[in-house]
């Protein structure tokens, strides 16, 4: 779904005054019918993400950090049951999974008194039975499976997403019997940045030669579209020549600007795909 740049930063504006909770996703989708649910929950992620990095710093002052581990063991001290934690992130609007994890470290720490591997961090925060205290493991729990946007649970969903759209975007490919190379394959090749799919065999979009397509299962904001753009698309048109990227939840329009020197967004698998073997019959 393609928005102009004037329904995405009315639909951002909304976002800007609602928490991150399922009820504000729910309120989205009434605010705004005629989107789509999976655009809407895309955009509703990056917002959000850009919320946090922008206050991120202003939650790990060494301050901030100790204020919040002594209001956890204040509040699970009278309710242990209570999801403290959780209310705790909700109430300085910072997301739960981040705070649980202020407060693990904060914890291990205290318990450890030596510097914590993120590793290890990281295990426990996918599987909370590792902490060693049940009572915080509770509260880790909890965090974990009521954020939207960030923390383990989310992210495997994020990598799960994204494969499955890869796989139909094989398989698209597959079906138009064009001839490809995947990702694993160029990597097994030792190239470092490569796109999902390069073309055996070039074709023509919309009157553009692609040589390669990426997929991104997400919404093509600014923000996250120019960090693509420096990151992997124009490393992509330097080594392999002008390409297609599907933003299979929509994006900006404004930002489909690129077209001429070699980069053109779609929304959607292309139905217009011109191969060699159709322009030699033409001939």
């Amino acid at each position: 779904m393609r928005l102009s740049k004037a329904q995405y930063d009315e639909i951002a504006q909304f976002l800007g005054h609602v928490q991150p909770t399922r009820q504000s996703l729910r309120k989205l989708k009434e605010k705004f019918p005629s989107q789509s649910q999976s655009t809407l929950l895309s955009i509703f992620s990056q917002e959000y993400q850009k919320q946090i990095k922008r206050t991120h710093a202003k939650h790990h002052t060494a301050e901030a950090i100790e204020t919040y581990y002594q209001r956890y063991l204040n509040g699970v001290m009278k309710n242990a049951a209570a999801p403290v934690l959780l209310d705790l992130a909700n109430e300085v609007d910072f997301a739960p999974s981040l705070m649980a994890r202020i407060v693990l470290e904060r914890f291990l720490q205290e318990k450890e008194q030596a510097i914590l591997s993120k590793t290890l961090i990281n295990s426990m925060l996918r599987d909370p039975s590792q902490i060693p205290d049940g009572v915080l493991a509770n509260q880790v729990y909890q965090c974990t499976v009521n954020d939207c946007c960030y923390g383990p649970l989310v992210d495997c969903i994020k990598h799960a997403i994204g494969h499955e759209h890869e796989v139909l975007l094989r398989e698209m490919l597959l079906e138009k019997n064009l001839s490809f190379i995947a990702e694993d394959q160029l990597r097994a090749k030792g190239y470092d940045k490569t796109p999902d799919f390069i073309l055996e065999v070039p074709v023509a979009v919309e009157g553009h030669i692609i040589h390669w397509i990426e997929s991104k299962a997400s919404f093509g904001d600014e923000s996250s579209h120019q960090a693509y753009l420096q990151d992997q698309f124009w490393s992509y048109w330097n080594r392999f020549g002008p390409g297609l990227v599907i933003y299979w939840y929509g994006f900006i329009e404004e930002l489909d600007c690129h077209r001429e020197r070699g980069i053109l967004l779609k929304d959607c698998f292309p139905t217009d795909i011109v191969t060699l073997r159709h322009s030699v019959a033409q001939c």
